[in-house]
């Protein structure tokens, strides 16, 4: 290579380091930016898992701390909402059963029922439970038009209610609508096999056939 085309070589690298030089301090700013925004970001994200940890950690302590009181109140005070709250409702119901209020018992599962904000299987469960509590005090016809919506098709508990129901329909002295009863629970899919089985043993204890 001759003199002329290596210096004019030289001169054209030269260039583009100078101008590379000058992208950089213009534009520099902005490769640095955005590696202190993704290391900052980075950053953040794992400080707000550990304080989100903390509080849950936190919460569930209280709740486990309040239930060992063995005192509903102590459950009240706990600061919770949503769905949390409703598994502390839940919590205190079972207190209140345990200190023989049955009566406060029903009405913090009733509140739960009532509660629309919260889902279904939450509401359905509660009243559920409340009408097992008060099967003594509850007649027959309040304790029917409570179960009578959980046993539709789609219901989470609708097998459970349906057992309700049959008992109902049996205390009332309707054998052959009670093993009717018993035999839809046999039909359903999402059948429990303790549950299953507790059906057919009382069909067959009423008389009748259990369906296949």
């Amino acid at each position: 290579m001759s003199n002329p085309d290596s210096f004019i070589e030289e001169v054209t690298e030269e260039v583009r380091r100078e101008r590379l030089f000058q992208m950089f301090r213009r534009y520099g700013w902005i490769g640095i930016t955005a590696v202190v925004l993704i290391v900052g970001g980075a950053a953040w994200n794992e400080w707000n898992k550990a304080k989100k940890a903390a509080e849950a950690q936190a919460l569930g302590d209280a709740i486990l701390s309040a239930a060992e009181a063995g005192d509903a109140a102590a459950l009240d005070a706990v600061p919770v909402e949503g769905e949390a709250a409703a598994v502390v409702a839940f919590l205190a119901s079972a207190e209140e059963l345990a200190s023989e209020n049955p009566e406060g018992a029903m009405t913090r599962l009733q509140a739960i029922a009532d509660n629309t904000t919260l889902p279904l299987a939450f509401r359905d469960l509660a009243a559920i439970k409340r009408v097992l509590i008060g099967a003594e005090t509850l007649d027959v016809a309040t304790r029917r038009e409570a179960l009578t919506p959980l046993a539709v098709a789609g219901a989470p508990y609708r097998a459970v209610a349906l057992e309700q129901l049959a008992l109902l329909t049996l205390e009332e002295g309707d054998t052959d609508g009670a093993i009717s009863q018993l035999n839809e629970i046999l039909t359903l899919e999402e059948v429990t096999q303790g549950l299953r089985q507790r059906a057919a043993q009382l069909i067959v204890a009423l008389g009748g056939v259990p369906a296949n």
